[in-house]
């Protein structure tokens, strides 16, 4: 009897241990009141596939080609409205929406026809809806129907298959319907998540070419998509202002960047396929983005990064090894295109002793945690945010634009045409030092968006020791980098002889010298504090030049230098003053191929009288009001793309930026 009386004191104590425990948990069971009414502003992402049916017309070739066949791709957009939440909890409310289509090649395709004489496709540009909503909600959720007037803008393109040329339209709106049904789950008062089907209807519309060419179509299109909205006005509860740092914890940061930059006109006597044109030029680019951290187990956190990306960089980013915008991704986008920038799996292993608190920022989730830790990371990142970071000179969002300036130049990391790809790296931090090194994907050939899938014979690796230090109480660090691509690339050596055997030029050559290529290098990475305002930093980089670049940019030896100044001598302690300098060059193979007509990945006038490409870049960063950044940007490029015959260019730009 004694033994039961034991047993079942131990129970009625891990009862009320556990009773205690949940007691201590946030209360995120707990069914808040109805959702307040207002308007709200937020995002979506999802997976757009259904039926075009088209049929392409060409009287060149008295030929018809029609028929339906499937679509799909990936979605992402924006969406605004209102909801009014009754006392009886039933909901109304009204919404507008725009989705784009997702970045990968050929995701904007709606529908393609072909006959012997042309081919011809539809392009969306975007889908939007003007809709109303009415649900009901129960505490948390609210499952909702909608249904209203539907639109797109669809591009149409025709290309004369005996003379190449293209006859493409501007932007046709044609309008359609749609309804559909999700739910909505309040996270807190002014935190939403959605998931949610739509079917769009875009009945029969026809667009007549040119040439007369027609093109008729009518599209059957289903939406799956999760959405995250933010209602303003929302009054915080005591709950919202819990600190809550277990599972399911979660932060949201974001940011829009818009660049406008052109250059006047200068002197050239020839240019090529990859050059600046001398008549001057102004482009823009744009990028919107949110950084989603949620909290797993003891550790481990989750990261999503969806993007709109919109936008061209001058002479469609090409002209310059240090080429003067840091956000012209080298696939030009005329309207906005979605991708999943990011998505990884972060890991964390404190070793015990001194702790260090972190601030939430786009990429981290604010709390503490181990100086002394590893970290482990397996998804899609750029490589530039693990390695080759610099306190001064890194986020052409904010600071310096040059690709040689906030990045090492004559580093190729692994990375797509818009700078990301797919690995795994581990770190070791220790107070005064840490050591990283990663395995990432490399494109299928260079300036690729495919990824070679030949694991471990193919692909970069990259490894990285960083130093840090105090001379005179001033922190300051260094990083020396080492890495190596084992990718299917191209000899520039090689390319040259055949050119000079049959006759062409060395580009034409170059593919047929492809096949699985080392390609190694290193990079010194250094940042100093002088005084409580100024910083000083500086980076040299070096490759071996013999095979083709594959990601980044035609540099094969890099040396930078600069200093960024804070503004409080003039009573703006948040402004921002960065002037810096680079000097870039290639290798004797790699000039010798571009003087024989090779093209690089930015770089290539069709001959080249080399000399080393010189950066000059100055920029003054305004605070217009917390999280919103003007700036006034200069860049001088001497020798640009390493042709002596060729500017210098004086290129000027504007940047504005809102993070939260």
């Amino acid at each position: 009897m004694k033994n039961r009386a034991r047993a079942a004191r131990r129970i009625l104590g891990r009862v009320a241990a556990a009773a205690t425990a949940l007691g201590a948990l946030p209360a995120l069971a707990e069914e808040p009141a109805s959702p307040a009414s207002g308007f709200y502003v937020g995002g979506h992402v999802g997976y757009l596939f259904g039926n075009a049916t088209a049929t392409f017309a060409d009287p060149i070739g008295v030929a018809t080609a029609g028929g339906t066949t499937p679509y799909g791709a990936f979605f992402g957009g924006v969406q605004v409205g209102y909801e009014h939440h009754f006392a009886s909890r039933l909901m109304l409310g009204v919404e507008l929406d725009m989705s784009f289509a997702g970045a990968e090649d050929l995701a904007q395709v709606l529908s393609y026809r072909a006959t012997e004489a042309g081919t011809a496709n539809q392009q969306l540009e975007y889908l939007a809806s003007l809709r109303g909503r009415v649900g009901y909600d129960f505490g948390r959720w609210t499952p909702f129907l909608t249904g209203g007037i539907a639109w797109a803008s669809v591009r149409s393109s025709r290309t004369d298959l005996t003379t190449g040329d293209q006859d493409t339209s501007p932007g046709n709106v044609r309008a359609g319907w749609v309804v559909g049904a999700g739910v909505d789950y309040q996270l807190d008062s002014s935190w939403s998540a959605r998931a949610e089907y739509l079917y769009t209807s875009l009945p029969l519309n026809g667009f007549t070419f040119n040439t007369p060419a027609r093109y008729d179509s009518l599209y059957d299109l289903h939406r799956l998509r999760l959405g995250l909205n933010y209602k303003f006005g929302a009054k915080e509860s005591a709950q919202d202002e819990k600190p809550d740092r277990g599972f399911g914890s979660w932060e949201i940061h974001g940011q829009t960047t818009f660049i406008y930059q052109g250059y006047p006109p200068f002197s050239a006597p020839y240019s090529g396929a990859n050059s600046l044109p001398p008549e001057g030029q102004s482009r823009e680019t744009w990028t919107a983005s949110a950084f989603l951290g949620v909290r797993l187990w003891k550790g481990a956190e989750l990261y999503y990064n969806p993007e709109l990306l919109q936008g061209f960089g001058v002479a469609n980013t090409t002209g310059a090894g240090g080429y003067p915008n840091g956000e012209a991704q080298k696939s030009n986008f005329p309207y906005p295109r979605y991708n999943t920038s990011r998505l990884f799996l972060r890991q964390e292993i404190g070793l015990g002793g001194e702790r260090e608190k972190v601030e939430g920022e786009y990429g981290q989730l604010s709390g503490e945690r181990d100086v002394s830790r590893i970290t482990l990371q397996i998804g899609k990142f750029s490589v530039k945010d693990v390695f080759d970071g610099n306190s001064y000179a890194e986020d052409p969002r904010s600071d310096f634009l040059n690709w040689s300036i906030w990045a090492a130049g004559a580093f190729d990391y692994p990375a797509d045409r818009l700078g990301l790809t797919w690995g795994f790296m581990a770190e070791l931090n220790r107070p005064s030092w840490a050591v990283r090194a990663g395995y990432f994907l490399v494109g299928n050939e260079p300036n690729a968006n495919i990824f070679d899938l030949a694991l471990f014979s193919r692909g970069g690796y990259v490894g990285e020791l960083e130093l840090r230090y105090r001379p005179f109480d001033r922190p300051g660090a260094v990083r020396l980098g080492t890495w190596m691509n084992s990718a299917f690339s191209g000899s520039y050596t090689e390319a040259v002889a055949l050119a000079a055997a049959y006759g062409v030029t060395a580009d034409e050559t170059i593919a047929q010298t492809r096949r699985g290529r080392i390609k190694y290098g290193l990079y010194l990475n250094l940042e100093q504090e002088l005084t409580d305002d100024i910083g000083l930093f500086g980076r040299f980089s070096w490759n071996n030049g013999a095979s083709e670049i594959m990601a980044f940019t035609d540099i094969d030896t890099s040396l930078s230098l600069g200093v960024s100044i804070k503004g409080t001598r003039w009573g703006r302690e948040q402004d921002r003053v960065g002037i810096a300098g680079a000097l870039n060059s290639i290798s004797r193979d790699h000039s010798t191929f571009l003087q024989a007509g090779g093209l690089g990945v930015l770089v290539g006038d069709g001959n080249l009288s080399y000399g080393s490409e010189g950066v000059v870049e100055a920029y003054y960063a305004f605070q217009i009001a917390k999280g919103l950044t003007a700036t006034a940007d200069y860049q001088l490029l001497v020798n640009p793309a390493y042709n002596t015959v060729r500017g210098p260019v004086h290129v000027f730009s504007g940047r504005l930026s809102a993070r939260f």
